[in-house]
């Protein structure tokens, strides 16, 4: 166990990390706030608060990209193992809180392992709050997320991992500009894509301009499948990366199946979008997504219920 107390096992998330063995093992963290960066490389590993929600236990600190000399090493919490488990906590950059630091991308988690899952988390920071990507080698990366709470403003979901996310809520805070997404698809035959699975997405009221996406790389691929949309969304839904300069809507991915709520706009969306169809919508179904190979979820993860961030 990781607490505060004296009489604890482990002061620091990370000192237990370094002491499982290669394989990986358990981690539990008592509830506090712990003011750490986490580096996890082993495979195996999976953490867990205890406390009774994800608010009780807080990971946090606040470096940002501009500072630490990249985006990838900003993140507070950096997952690259395979079979990661993360769940009932959060995670948290707090760079953006303080006035006296420039704009500058500040990561929450990073995760580029395969076969990760993240449950019940909430994930807090502002540009570029999630890493859900492949690693340096490029290989398959696989990764689901359930019942978690994300928010931050431009590109905060970012990344070319194969990652589908089921009824969590996506939170744009205050900003001139708020865009859920920059995927990073960047060749026709690559294995990489997001899917949001009965989310949610909201803002902040001073959150201004509103984008579902905006494509990172030629073939960003994204797609929302019976999502709320509670934001004030631009009715195109999609952006180009820069405006008048790149020119890669054309040949991303982009779709929506049964979105709802104030910023669903069917027929105002960006001409090279998708509106699914009932049998178009069945291949994005999560067997078909992960290609039939699921058996590393959680069964309890299959069963469609709803969750409390709709409510």
């Amino acid at each position: 166990m990781v607490s505060h107390a004296g009489n604890a096992d482990y002061h620091s998330v990370q000192q237990a990390i370094d002491a499982l063995p290669a394989e990986g093992g358990n981690v539990r963290i008592a509830p506090g706030i712990y003011r750490e960066k986490v580096k996890i490389s082993k495979s195996g590993v999976h953490i867990e608060g205890a406390g009774r929600k994800p608010e009780d236990t807080v990971i946090v600190y606040g470096d940002g990209a501009i500072n630490v000399g990249g985006t990838a090493r900003s993140a507070t919490l950096d997952a690259a193992g395979d079979d990661f488990r993360l769940e009932n906590l959060t995670i948290q950059n707090d760079y953006s809180l303080n006035p006296a630091n420039p704009p500058s991308q500040a990561v929450a988690l990073s995760v580029t392992g395969d076969r990760d899952v993240v449950t019940r988390v909430r994930l807090l920071g502002a540009q570029d709050t999630l890493f859900a990507g492949k690693g340096p080698n490029g290989r398959m990366s696989r990764q689901y997320f359930s019942n978690c709470y994300i928010e931050g403003h431009v590109d905060f979901i970012f990344g070319n991992a194969k990652a589908w996310f089921r009824q969590c809520e996506l939170h744009g805070i205050a900003n001139q500009a708020v865009i859920y997404t920059a995927q990073s698809k960047a060749a026709p035959d690559e294995d990489s894509g997001y899917v949001f699975d009965h989310c949610r997405l909201s803002a902040d009221p001073a959150a201004h301009y509103i984008a579902l996406g905006r494509p990172w790389r030629r073939y960003a691929t994204v797609v929302f499948l019976s999502t709320k949309i509670d934001a004030p969304v631009i009715a195109e839904g999609w952006r180009e990366w820069t405006p008048g300069k790149t020119n890669t809507l054309r040949t991303s991915y982009y779709a929506e199946y049964r979105s709802f709520g104030v910023g669903a706009n069917p027929s105002g969306r960006e001409p090279h979008s998708h509106q699914l169809t009932d049998g178009e919508a069945a291949r994005w179904s999560l067997s078909v997504f992960f290609g039939g190979a699921t058996d590393w979820l959680p069964t309890n993860h299959l069963d469609g219920t709803q969750s409390n961030v709709h409510r």
